[in-house]
């Protein structure tokens, strides 16, 4: 009687998470690397003593909606339930089995006892193992809180940041942890020993040769290395882009502290001029940055000049290397002050030297959204993506953006570029 769940054994977290939402993600469910990471932040607040609280654990971090109860439910019955083998993520649609993971820890064996699962759309009721009735009011009462602190974050994932109050600024922090930035890899002109490599080493083989007579008995191959695109970020902080840019700022220094070890990243950001901000936030905490930020860009919530700007970056750093191959994201609602002509004219320049051009425009989100500015409409035409960004959930499609597989050749040449007429670009 009352056998001890308190501590369950240690298993592979990250690979289980991964192998769950993959399941969902095949069910309907729509499943993202945020939402898995979120799952393994609920397993680490409320340890999956048994199959009840690993089911709320589970739904609290990956369902948002109604209609995602019932797959979730099926997936969790099809992985979790009664079922004498698990099941693979892949083989979900099709409901074939196959042998899966290890038992997830406290996961009772199958018994043709067991009580009956619950249908598709109704919640689990009472707890699947009788003798561990004592500990059911303490575990309640953590459910409860996982339950607050995943609506929460959902509720915070997808609000609009210029509705954001203060105190929600430092959740945001947190959230923002959870945005995995995958840079693009590019092959540069160095190469490295590979004893299966698809080149032939003359130096290398020759060096050997010596040890032969001259004689080239075995041939050295060597690899082209790879090393990731650099990423450039400029972010309009005129009137208009105010409420969006303390939460642009925030994101872009979580960028620059995690730059380095092979990583690049450069920030500026402009109203009436351009200011380089990457040493501002490199080595700050985000309060930190932010306050001196708001020191060194004097024209904080001015005018707009965007064309300026894009001309300043481009003399002063995109042609000396900073732009060369990069991956660029411009954040701008795209309202041009002066000269709206000048803004295509300088995004055609930058085309012939970055690798990608993303535009990011939070007003995009609104309904019947159609990028009518002069600016916008002027730059639309050089871009290679075009996302809003306007909550953290927004980011997530821009750290997808960022991280797009290559479909064109650095310089411009065979771009996939966006449509330039309005009917094509609502």
């Amino acid at each position: 009687m009352g056998e001890s769940y308190a501590r369950p054994p240690a298993f592979d977290q990250p690979s289980f998470a991964g192998r769950f939402g993959e399941a969902l993600h095949r069910a309907g469910v729509p499943v993202t690397p945020e939402r898995s990471v979120r799952f393994l932040d609920a397993l680490t607040l409320l340890p999956p003593v048994d199959r009840t609280t690993l089911y709320w654990a589970a739904r609290l971090a990956f369902v948002t909606g109604l209609e995602q109860i019932e797959p979730f439910n099926r997936v969790f019955r099809l992985v979790f339930g009664n079922q004498p083998d698990r099941i693979d993520a892949r083989d979900v649609s099709d409901q074939t089995r196959v042998p899966g993971p290890e038992p997830v820890p406290g996961t009772p064996p199958p018994d043709s006892a067991a009580p009956p699962r619950p249908s598709a759309t109704q919640l689990p009721s009472g707890d699947p193992h009788p003798d561990a009735t004592d500990n059911r009011s303490q575990r309640s009462s953590e459910s409860g809180a996982l339950r607050l602190l995943g609506s929460s974050q959902e509720r915070l994932a997808h609000k609009d940041f210029r509705t954001f109050e203060p105190s929600e600024l430092a959740e945001l922090d947190r959230l923002l942890d959870t945005l995995v930035l995958n840079l693009p890899l590019r092959r540069t002109r160095r190469r490295q020993a590979d004893p299966r490599g698809r080149h032939v080493d003359l130096r290398r083989t020759l060096r050997r040769s010596l040890r032969t007579g001259g004689e080239a008995v075995r041939l050295a191959r060597s690899h082209g290395r790879q090393r990731h695109r650099p990423l450039v970020l400029l972010c309009d902080i005129s009137g208009s882009m105010e409420p969006y840019a303390h939460a642009y700022l925030r994101f872009f220094s979580r960028v620059c502290s995690r730059a380095g070890a092979g990583l690049s990243a450069e920030t500026f950001v402009f109203a009436t001029r351009l200011t380089r901000l990457t040493p501002v936030l490199r080595h700050s905490t985000p309060d930190t940055a932010l306050h001196q930020a708001g020191r060194t860009a004097t024209d904080w919530s001015g005018g707009t000049r965007i064309a300026h700007a894009l001309t300043d970056f481009t003399d002063r750093f995109g042609r000396r290397g900073m732009a060369r191959g990069a991956v660029l994201v411009i954040f701008s609602d795209g309202w041009e002050g002066e000269n709206p002509a000048a803004v295509g004219q300088q995004m055609a320049r930058l085309t012939r030297l970055a690798h990608r051009i993303i535009w990011v425009n939070p007003r995009k989100a609104a309904p019947g959204y159609a990028p009518l500015a002069a600016g916008m409409a002027a730059a639309l035409p050089y871009c290679d993506a075009f996302v809003s960004g306007h909550s953290l959930a927004a980011l997530g499609e821009v750290v997808d953006a960022i991280a797009a597989p290559d479909h064109h050749q650095p310089g411009g040449r065979g771009r996939r570029r966006l449509s330039a007429t309005p009917a094509e670009r609502r």
